[in-house]
């Protein structure tokens, strides 16, 4: 088995919280790391008819037969669970008594908001990160910028990574990714769509996922990509609010000094699998992405879902930005960390062109921003100093 990153802030939480949530996209290793990291707990799946049914008749009786500490998988499947949790938890408080898991929905997040406020920590899992795989600690994200990672003789191929993704099953079976992300997006579209949004027509909510892949890295205009999929402006907000909470999107929001325009002006769409993209562009091998439009597209998605995958494997809400002036100077990734701003450039070719470091120039002309650190990722295996920039391979990012 592999080890997951997440593991030490799970144990953490465990000890702070009488309730733990796990929560993330199906498929992404959930139930196989909570029964590893929590083996002495009782372990009940709602998925299961049988467990499903008692506990939405009878809520009381369900919980009122665990003596000591247990899992409770897919808890969505059982919504009015967390509200009985709540009172069981506040007279009798013990750390790690409950340990919920559940792929994110907004029914999910709902019910946890309204009845766990404040006794429980909210973790989540994503497919397995890059790290993880090559089974060696995770990029201190203080050294972006800073200090050019050695170089590990990696031999991976870049685009037979971003082709295949990291969805675990596929890596711990040797799986045909096309094969499985086509039943995984099947099965996300057919039921979780159903139950969340109740969508009567799942081919326009099918055409409308697409069109989202095809501006993957763009500047998100709702009116325009609701226009192209024939649907209204509300609809489109709120299918991409549910792409958004099932950890299918992420919505990389833009740097303002001032806060309340980060939440106001238009974010920059991306997904979170890049296998899972590259199967919704109908890219059908590794060799379609060399030439393919699209290919620094995938390239910056696979550097914003590693960050963020970082990020939430030590427990911590991402502080990730993009920045652009009204003269159309944009740097790709902005790390706030404190009061530093780290940029980051994302180059998705394999040698170093001078064209690399040309925002990160400007940004470092920015008045108070001579001596920050900053990172150009790139597609080639080097990694080294340039201009007082660390050219970061991407076999070491993440």
């Amino acid at each position: 088995m592999i080890r997951r990153h997440l593991t030490t802030a799970l144990r953490k939480a465990a000890k702070d919280y009488p309730v733990v949530t796990l929560t993330g996209p199906r498929q992404s290793g959930k139930t196989t790391l909570v029964r590893s990291v929590f083996s002495k707990h009782d372990y009940v799946s709602l998925e299961d008819p049988d467990e499903r049914s008692f506990a939405l008749e009878d809520p009381r009786g369900f919980l009122r037969q665990f003596r000591g500490r247990v899992v409770l998988d897919e808890v969505q499947r059982a919504p009015e669970l967390p509200s009985y949790i709540q009172g069981i938890v506040d007279e009798m408080d013990r750390p790690g008594q409950f340990v919920l898991t559940g792929s994110q929905n907004l029914l999910l997040l709902d019910t946890i908001s309204q009845s766990l406020a404040g006794r429980t920590s909210m973790l989540h899992l994503f497919p397995f990160a890059r790290s993880e795989l090559k089974r060696r600690a995770p990029m201190s994200i203080s050294d972006v910028g800073r200090v050019a990672p050695r170089s590990t003789g990696d031999d991976a191929d870049l685009f037979d990574t971003l082709f295949r993704g990291f969805y675990p099953r596929i890596h711990d079976k040797g799986l045909d990714p096309q094969n499985w992300l086509c039943n995984y997006y099947q099965t996300y579209v057919e039921r979780d769509v159903r139950e969340v949004l109740n969508v009567g027509d799942l081919e326009t909510f099918g055409r409308f996922i697409r069109l989202c892949a095809g501006r993957c890295g763009q500047l998100l205009s709702l009116s325009s990509l609701a226009a192209d999929c024939g649907v209204s402006h509300a609809t489109a907000r709120r299918w991409l609010s549910t792409l958004e909470t099932g950890f299918l999107v992420y919505l990389l929001r833009p740097h303002h000094r001032n806060f309340n325009k980060r939440l106001v002006k238009s974010p920059k769409l991306y997904f979170l699998d890049t296998g899972l993209l590259c199967y919704l562009l109908r890219i059908r091998t590794p060799e379609d992405l060399v030439s393919h439009a699209l290919r620094g597209a995938i390239f910056e998605t696979f550097v914003v879902s590693e960050l963020l995958k970082n990020y939430h494997n030590r427990g911590e809400q991402p502080d990730l930005y993009f920045w652009r002036d009204s003269a159309g100077h944009e740097v790709d990734l902005i790390i706030e960390r404190g009061d530093r701003l780290i940029p980051v450039e994302v180059k998705s070719g394999e040698t170093v062109a001078g064209d690399f470091f040309r925002a990160l120039d400007f940004w470092r002309r920015l008045p108070g921003q001579a001596e920050c650190a900053a990172s150009v990722v790139y597609g080639g295996g080097r990694s080294f100093k340039r201009k007082g920039v660390v050219v970061h391979s991407w076999s070491r990012w993440g």
